[in-house]
């Protein structure tokens, strides 16, 4: 299976994670644009606990692309 995102979008989402200094909720709010954006639906809940999981690994691009892959609902 290819990836979904390519990596110059998941960077461009990384530098606005760590730019922002925004909470989880707020990650998750940005993790949820970002998928809507690219034309997928995702279960906010699962988005807040994504975000958590992006912050503990210090938003490490690889996390990052993994959350966002699992996060990804086909509309």
């Amino acid at each position: 299976m290819g990836e979904k995102f390519n990596i110059s979008d998941v960077a461009n989402l990384r530098n606005e994670l760590i730019q922002g200094g925004l909470d989880s909720l707020q990650s998750g709010e940005l993790l949820q644009v970002f998928l809507m954006g690219h034309g997928y639906g995702v279960c906010p809940d699962a988005a807040r606990d994504a975000a958590g999981r992006v912050g503990s690994a210090r938003c490490s691009l690889e996390v990052i692309r993994q959350e966002l892959e699992h996060l990804a609902l086909v509309m």
